[in-house]
């Protein structure tokens, strides 16, 4: 009998994640979790690239869709709901998959970090909302430079998430993360290709997210937002409500969100890096799913082994 263990996928914007988590969910049986910070929350669903109805109805995608969005949701509360997801799907011998591209939401669950549960203190938020959004950087710079230096000058969610966790707390968020990992075994597969194919994969989904009705999506969250909701200040939906708003022209906007989320995506890059046994694959080798099967049904029986010898090593060691 096969451990329940965690199957991680993940890896930088538009790789293709979500597509090789659903056919490997599908021939698995497992339940599929979402890890990506935006895909969450409801009614943001073009900008977000969520799996398409059709994609969603092949299979559930859970932890996905079901936040409101005028709702700050913490890290602490995914948290929270992946590892009760995860330990509902152990008793059931299940190994769920886990796939997004929010890095901290994956080390998480994969490296038990001690996230601090501080909830959401509107009155501060609104004083450190009066300061330009530079500002507001140039402080978590100061404060809490490790938390920094994977937060964007443009994120001004996450860079007010952060200055709130010290103001609350009195220390930066970077120092709060003691890591308890997790007992069960753990699959890491990280997706990339060379920068110069990542970015025309980027342009490419681009160009079909705004031909998709993305703009149109934007028009309506801030009629019925409001264009000061933070969800709205994050990539995409930022340069097309300056767009919106005239202070971008319709020529440079496609080229604009391109270059930005290219920007995104080394930042990714240089967070996965980090993480400790990721298995890098390349997301646009023909076998693929077939790759990542050969990994899987690998790693399943060294599970196998490992309760019987326990020479065999519960995870494979990553890619040199």
């Amino acid at each position: 009998m096969v451990t329940p263990g965690l199957i991680v996928i993940a890896g930088p914007t538009a790789t293709g994640k979500s597509r090789q988590a659903l056919l490997l969910a599908r021939r698995l049986g497992s339940p599929l979790l979402n890890a990506d910070s935006r895909q969450v929350y409801r009614e943001f669903d073009i900008g977000t690239a969520k799996p398409t109805p059709a994609e969603r109805a092949l299979w559930p995608h859970e932890l996905m869709d079901f936040v409101d969005p005028r709702h700050t949701y913490t890290v602490a509360e995914f948290q929270q709901a992946a590892q009760s997801r995860i330990a509902e799907a152990h008793r059931q011998g299940q190994t769920p998959i886990l796939v997004g591209g929010t890095g901290l939401y994956i080390q998480s669950i994969t490296a038990g970090l001690g996230i601090p549960a501080v909830p959401p203190q509107p009155e501060l938020r609104a004083q450190l909302e009066t300061w330009p959004p530079e500002i507001r950087y140039a402080w978590l710079q100061q404060l809490d430079p490790v938390a920094a230096e994977h937060i964007h000058p443009h994120d001004t969610v996450r860079t007010l998430r952060a200055l709130e966790i010290i103001y609350t707390t009195g220390k930066p968020a970077s120092r709060l993360r003691q890591a308890h990992p997790p007992s069960y075994p753990i699959l890491i597969l990280g997706l990339r290709c060379p920068m110069p194919r990542l970015e025309q994969r980027i342009a490419r989904r681009t160009a079909e997210m705004l031909a998709a009705g993305w703009i149109e999506e934007v028009k309506t969250l801030r009629e019925r937002y409001g264009p000061d909701l933070p969800l709205l200040q994050t990539l995409g939906y930022a340069e097309i409500g300056a767009y919106l708003e005239g202070r971008i022209p319709e020529a440079e906007l496609q080229p604009l969100i391109v270059r930005r989320t290219r920007q995104f995506a080394k930042r990714q890059m240089t967070w996965f890096r980090a993480m400790p046994g990721i298995q890098w694959l390349d997301c646009e080798a023909e076998d693929l799913p077939e790759q990542i099967w050969s990994r899987v049904t690998a790693w399943m029986a060294a599970q196998t082994s490992a309760e019987t010898s326990p020479a065999v090593a519960a995870r494979p060691p990553a890619d040199p």
